[in-house]
């Protein structure tokens, strides 16, 4: 989804036109420096903010666990950073390419701070590693209308393991939680959190200052994906990510600058968390008007997403229709019977 203006007063803005080159960091205020990693798929970067502490360096995320990405974190600890040690890692939530390398940073020396819930979770998947797709995750894919030959494909292939691209936690970590103050970069930051892209997602909002570390939930140009999978086949992500904007909202200015997880830093929060919602509310509409007559959840995509969607996007596609279809079946909108074969047909109540 592309940004677009709203009244005069409300527009978004970029005060960099691009990113710092690879390996290298960019002051984005006193103390606070961006730098970005990258990342071996479509959405190719992530945003990392390193805070100048005095007496050590603090980096909000960590990216994905990769060689190269490896190798740009040895030459920034040995050349920006070189001097003074990184003792804090601070991750946003627990999504591979933003606690990947935590856990490698953190047996270096850094303390590891985040959420519980994104610790837990981060814990929970290093350890879950398969060889094939589990009976669950298959049975999930049926009700979801997965075409049978991709079906097949992908039922014989080893599956995305979170092992392959997060570096081992070491036991330990600080937490922090909703309402907490943590100081970095010479400032005091009051976490909120929010959710529907990851449980427990936490923000970082400068106290008497207009800067917000924004990690995925709060991204300028883009949608982070809303997705259910089979360890929760009947979540609602798009209640809570809508719930969650509009918390957000009473504390939104426009003069804000937003340092996102992907994408570049952008001013008018105000806008962008309308239109945050408005996304969400759009496609559902856009849903429920296709659902008068029955479909499953890849026969969605279109309508849903306003473009066609790539083997490559399959996942994401999959786990965000699902998601839009729960939002509609949990406020009575839609009701859903199983096919011969397994998957969910979804319909129109109203």
């Amino acid at each position: 989804m592309d940004c677009a203006a709203g009244s005069t007063a409300e527009v978004i803005r970029y005060p960099w036109a691009d990113a710092p080159e690879e390996g290298t960091l960019r002051e984005v205020a006193p103390d606070i420096f961006w730098l970005r990693l990258p990342l071996p798929m479509a959405l190719d970067h992530v945003n990392l903010y390193v805070l100048d502490d005095g007496d050590g360096w603090t980096v909000v995320d960590a990216g994905l666990d990769t060689r190269r990405a490896r190798a740009i974190w040895e030459s920034v600890l040995a050349g920006p950073l070189a001097g003074k040690p990184l003792r804090r890692v601070v991750v946003t939530h627990y999504h591979p390419d933003h606690v990947g390398l935590a856990g490698w940073l953190q047996a270096m020396g850094a303390e590891l701070v985040t959420t519980r819930t994104s610790w837990l979770t981060a814990r929970m998947l290093i350890l879950d590693v398969q060889p094939v797709p589990v009976a669950e995750t298959l049975a999930f894919w049926r009700a979801a209308g997965m075409e049978p030959a991709l079906y097949a494909k992908r039922s014989a292939e080893r599956p995305f393991n979170f092992a392959d691209v997060v570096a081992p936690l070491p036991l330990g970590y600080t937490r922090i939680a909703d309402g907490d103050t943590i100081r970095m970069g010479g400032r005091d930051w009051l976490v909120r959190t929010g959710d529907g892209h990851a449980p427990e997602h936490a923000t970082f909002w400068q106290v008497d200052g207009p800067l917000i570390l924004g990690g995925d939930q709060l991204l300028p140009s883009i949608s982070a994906n809303l997705g259910v999978y089979a360890s929760e086949p009947l979540a609602d992500p798009v209640a809570e990510w809508i719930d969650s904007a509009e918390r957000f909202r009473p504390f939104a200015r426009d003069d804000q600058l937003i340092l996102p997880g992907h994408k570049l830093p952008f001013t008018g929060l105000p806008l962008r968390l309308r239109q945050m919602i408005e996304n969400h509310t759009g496609a559902l509409d856009r849903l429920l008007a296709l659902l008068a007559t029955p479909k499953t959840a890849v026969e969605c995509f279109d309508v849903l997403f306003k473009r066609s969607v790539g083997e490559a996007e399959y996942g994401f596609a999959l786990v965000e229709a699902v998601a839009h279809l729960n939002h509609l079946l949990h406020k009575g909108q839609v009701a859903r019977a199983r096919r011969e074969d397994g998957a969910w047909l979804w319909q129109r109540t109203t």
